[in-house]
């Protein structure tokens, strides 16, 4: 899966909702020199290619980057080649950006259901085979509460996490992941209030990784 060196990304953004350590050594052991927060741009001055160690579940290696005017490395599993939505982003406007460098990216929306219960749903086309991408573009721009982490590929075929932080008004906050031979299969968040309520569910789909919304009021 090695990038060719032309086409790697001159810059990244950091997808971990706790910030990504910046380190003086290709290692995890070595000194912090910094603390890059959610979103941050990070310049990249050589990236590693190949894959060299796993963290979380998520393959990956320690780039070298530069940050603030201090060089180190960083973990390249926490960094997106998409820049994040920003607060309160729409689905639409922010495909349209990334459309620009990204025309593969694909974006629709749909009405339906009922008069007394409609549906709208939003679907986003992510060029990239990344589950941990999709996950983070997913959690800002379809308001999974950061509490959920991105979650391990390895682990039971089936397994719901509750949201401990959820809302006294909210009946349901709560994300299911399907996997296969610790493999990621689908991450469905869903969640419910008085009169609202709405799912968010990512897959792996040939053209890219799928992010879909559905929201229904009742």
């Amino acid at each position: 899966d090695s990038i060719p060196a032309k086409t790697a990304p001159t810059a990244m953004y950091v997808t971990a909702v706790s910030g990504l350590t910046l380190r003086e050594f290709p290692n995890l052991q070595s000194a912090k020199l910094a603390v890059m927060p959610l979103g941050t741009q990070v310049k990249i001055v050589n990236a590693e290619g190949t894959t060299t160690m796993n963290v979380g579940g998520i393959d990956g290696a320690m780039d070298e980057v530069e940050y603030n005017n201090k060089k180190g490395f960083a973990f390249n599993g926490f960094m997106s080649k998409f820049f994040p939505p920003g607060e309160d982003a729409s689905a639409k406007n922010y495909a349209e950006e990334l459309k620009k460098d990204f025309p593969a990216v694909n974006y629709s929306e749909a009405t339906g259901g009922t008069a007394s219960r409609p549906t709208k749903t939003e679907t986003l086309i992510l060029p990239t085979d990344k589950w941990h991408e999709a996950f983070f573009t997913a959690q800002q721009l379809f308001d999974i509460p950061k509490e959920f982490a991105f979650p391990n590929p390895k682990g039971a075929n089936n397994e719901t996490q509750q949201n401990g932080n959820k809302k006294k008004t909210d009946f349901l906050s709560e994300l299911h992941i399907s996997r296969n031979n610790n493999q990621l299969q689908k991450i469905v968040y869903n969640y419910k209030t008085e009169g609202f309520g709405y799912n968010v569910t990512i897959s792996k789909e040939s053209d890219g990784m799928k992010l879909e919304k559905i929201e229904v009021a009742d």
